[in-house]
């Protein structure tokens, strides 16, 4: 019969604070804004594909083969080339008007067919860092391309490299940044929201009103946690079947909801930290701070933004042990390689023990400190 108590005691103080949740405008407000138009943004703001880069054209061969130049450069990765004299280059390059500019030599092609080996001049604006070096790449194929073409030079090559992509096959950007904007926001608000919840209990005074209750502190800690969990939850399954899925095409490889139970028992490791750190913090702003040097760190070296084998080995020893690399490791293995329960249950296990222990002692620490203000 008490068992059952609990659970309603953890069913109600869990519906208040979602109560207090959509009551309070700049929390919800963020939460709508970091599963979606932040999940845009970072798949469509940067690209690491060469996407419409402006190049201009100096011809001072006029010639058959620099006039293949100016046709072979063609959208999406290249605008329309413009043709432009010797005179402009500089000022051009200064103005940031185009990212690349080739300059023909005269007699270019009467030399090559002589037999001699004439140079052909790029100027690259390395402002433009990702586009600069990818880009220099294209057009020096390009341009090796039609020289071959022209002279009629094309050999088969003694070995025939044969190069299949898996998983993104056109190495779109945006299919690897949109899913990891989401788990990286998983982590960020689940933190963000259990702790403020706790913060904000206790800048709003009712805390003292749950003190009096016939409530127990693991009842108080255990409703936050469901509740901010089933938020973060909800708002993941729709960011990814609508903004990731539906507005930026990413084929979703695996089982939504395989990969929602991963997040559910993730949850209760990312929600244990925030209970943590609402202990900890005294008001907003520290709990800021507190934020930063702990999620930051834990967001940055999960193995999403960087291959996890990159890492220093000692690194590598340290982050096995937080349960957000291996969230990073099973949520890449369903969405992308379409991984079953079969593959990914080993990280399901780890995440789950490191998420208990992590429980258990933000417990612990919510107990303590309740107790601390009810003297």
């Amino acid at each position: 019969m008490r068992g059952v108590q609990k659970l309603r005691n953890i069913l109600w103080l869990g519906l208040k604070e979602l109560r207090s949740l959509a009551a309070d405008v700049f929390l919800l407000g963020f939460v709508i804004y970091s599963f979606s138009f932040t999940v845009y943004s970072q798949a469509t703001g940067v690209s690491h594909e060469l996407r419409s880069a402006s190049i201009a054209i100096v011809d001072e061969d006029r010639s058959a083969l620099s006039g293949r130049f100016a046709q072979a450069f063609l959208p999406p990765f290249f605008q329309r080339p413009q043709i432009i004299p010797l005179a402009e280059v500089d000022r051009r390059m200064d103005t940031g008007r185009n990212t690349f500019v080739l300059d023909i030599p005269p007699d270019f092609e009467a030399d090559l067919v002589a037999g001699r080996q004439p140079v052909i001049q790029l100027n690259i604006d390395a402002t433009a860092m990702m586009q600069a070096g990818i880009g220099a790449s294209y057009i020096q194929e390009i341009v090796a391309r039609e020289i071959a073409t022209f002279l009629g030079r094309e050999a088969e090559p003694a070995v025939e490299l044969q190069i299949r992509v898996a998983f993104n096959p056109n190495l779109t950007t945006s299919w690897f940044t949109g899913v990891m904007a989401i788990l990286n926001n998983i982590t960020l608000l689940a933190v963000l929201l259990s702790g403020a919840a706790v913060v904000r209990e206790r800048e709003h005074g009712t805390l003292d009103h749950l003190l009096v209750l016939p409530v127990t502190p693991f009842e108080i800690a255990m409703a936050k946690v469901w509740a901010n969990g089933l938020v973060i939850t909800v708002a993941t399954g729709l960011s990814l079947w609508f903004v990731v899925h539906r507005l930026l095409g990413v084929p979703i490889a695996g089982s939504i909801p395989l990969f929602l139970c991963g997040v559910t028992l993730y949850l209760f490791f990312a929600t244990a930290v925030g209970l943590l750190l609402g202990t900890l913090a005294r008001s907003m702003p520290q709990l800021g701070l507190l934020f930063i040097l702990v999620v930051l760190p834990m967001n940055l070296l999960s193995g999403g933004s960087t291959p996890f084998e990159s890492m220093p080995r000692p690194l590598q020893l340290v982050m096995s042990l937080v349960p957000s690399s291996h969230f990073v490791n099973f949520a890449q293995a369903i969405l992308y390689r379409g991984a079953g329960l079969d593959i990914v249950w080993p990280q399901f296990v780890a995440v789950t023990a490191v998420g208990a222990i992590m429980l258990a002692i933000a417990l612990l620490r919510f107990r303590a400190a309740l107790a601390a203000q009810s003297q």
